[in-house]
């Protein structure tokens, strides 16, 4: 009985004893006790922070890139040189707007072009404007305010330059310099067109050797007419017509 008493006291249920106790210590309100370290921070991480103030700002960052522009660039000065250096040495100069490109067809074309004795560069505005400026080149600023490429040659091969740009759809012609003169579009292509200088050479000698045989001609006109006239008044011929028969009119009257 008594086995089988505890096996039963075992299995039952209890309700364990509870007993409540009352913290009797003094609670220090100006020194409290230090929180436990995790819940010190969350305390940290809970308390709300003074609002900063912001300090003034100085310059605005319109003012402060402008200020940055000013400073001048050594590199930008050395490239400026070099594109001066281009433009006064340089008896052919086309300019180009270069569309969206691959790399390798843009390659293509330098070595087209440098196989011709052309050299194809390409500069930013700011290098553009900082080499012209105060010089005779000062007109080519308004052909920079997109992506341009610039075709520099030390002869007048412009019929050669457009054969070979005129297969890259990419490179759009905007004007030219021959010769330290700006032409257009237009003039650039019709001067394209114009014969070579030994043909234009040969035409203007035909019309000066035109010019000088016309007023040797209109020189002797007046003396063959009057031999003409002595002639037939020798030969006692007929005045039919012409200026003998004037002549002789003009004598009898």
């Amino acid at each position: 009985m008594s086995q089988r008493f505890r096996q039963v006291a075992l299995l039952s249920c209890r309700t364990p004893i509870t007993q409540s106790q009352r913290f009797r210590g003094k609670i220090n309100i100006q020194r409290p006790r230090a929180p436990h370290y995790e819940r010190a921070k969350v305390l940290a991480v809970a308390q709300t922070l003074p609002a900063l103030e912001e300090p003034e700002k100085q310059i605005t960052c319109f003012q402060r890139r402008q200020r940055e522009a000013d400073v001048e660039n050594p590199y930008v000065a050395v490239i400026a040189r070099e594109v001066r250096n281009w433009l006064e040495h340089s008896r052919l100069i086309g300019f180009y707007h270069l569309n969206s490109i691959k790399q390798d067809d843009l390659f293509e074309v330098r070595v087209k072009l440098h196989k011709q004795n052309m050299h194809l560069k390409s500069y930013g505005k700011q290098i553009v404007h900082k080499a012209v400026e105060g010089t005779r080149f000062e007109a080519i600023l308004p052909l920079f305010e997109s992506k341009n490429c610039i075709v520099f040659s030390t002869e007048q091969r412009v019929g050669q330059l457009l054969r070979i740009t005129r297969r890259v759809p990419q490179m759009i012609l905007l004007a030219g310099i021959v010769d330290e003169r700006l032409l257009s579009r237009n003039e650039f292509m019709a001067y394209a067109q114009l014969p070579g200088l030994q043909a234009a050479q040969g035409e203007l000698v035909q019309t000066l050797n035109m010019a000088a045989s016309n007023v040797v001609q209109q020189l002797e006109t007046h003396q063959k007419n009057f031999v003409n006239v002595l002639d037939v008044y020798a030969k006692g011929e007929p005045e039919t017509t012409g200026p003998a028969k004037e002549a002789n009119e003009a004598e009898k009257a």
